[in-house]
């Protein structure tokens, strides 16, 4: 999962998400480009991520964040997170994207200003899993969102914005880390790194 966007990508505006000709809802192909010009290829677990973009756009109104209006909390590290980076900007750097490791295909949005949150997860088996690689890349990116994804409220809260800590020094190493992820060892800061770790028991 990448962590970096160029400023060409930054501009990108979920508002022109879709393009509407004869009653279709056709993909904006140029958007598309743009996610995997960032990912680096195309794949059925980028349009996962592209087409959970399209579901908040619809579902809850979001644009591009420039700083932390937006809020994504993915719980995989996977392919789709690349194409959420693009299309919402939410990110690490940014501390608007956070990780919550249960590998499962869930993007879950919230807007800070008006306290709106959606979890969106993906059905495994809304799309034939007996479709080649390609197949199931295009049966993803054409397929309307209420067929691809379960829609819920989430279990979690809003995270707190992104705070700045203090840097502390650890005595073994001599390299300096976020204060809050310092331990104490034998009365000096250690950093995780360093730090013997006690468990007995749990």
């Amino acid at each position: 999962m990448k962590t970096a966007m160029s400023h060409e990508v930054s501009e990108v505006s979920v508002a022109h998400f879709l393009l509407k000709s004869r009653g279709e809802i056709l993909m904006d192909k140029n958007l598309w480009d743009k996610c995997v010009a960032f990912h680096g290829h195309e794949c059925p677990g980028l349009a996962i991520g592209f087409k959970a973009c399209e579901a908040a756009r619809d579902k809850l109104g979001i644009d591009f964040s420039k700083d932390e209006e937006i809020v994504c909390v993915t719980e995989n590290d996977a392919c789709g997170v690349d194409a959420i980076q693009v299309i919402t900007g939410c990110t690490i750097g940014k501390g608007n994207l956070i990780y919550r490791g249960t590998g499962k295909h869930a993007f879950t949005f919230f807007r800070r200003d008006t306290g709106e949150k959606l979890r969106i997860v993906f059905k495994p088996d809304s799309v034939s899993k007996d479709l080649s690689r390609e197949e199931r890349k295009q049966a993803i990116l054409k397929s309307p969102v209420e067929k691809l994804f379960d829609f819920k409220n989430p279990t979690f809260d809003l995270p707190e914005k992104a705070r700045i800590f203090n840097t502390l020094i650890c005595s073994k190493c001599g390299e300096g880390a976020s204060e809050h992820k310092m331990r104490i060892m034998e009365g000096e800061p250690v950093c995780l790194d360093c730090f013997d770790e006690y468990l007995r028991g749990w």
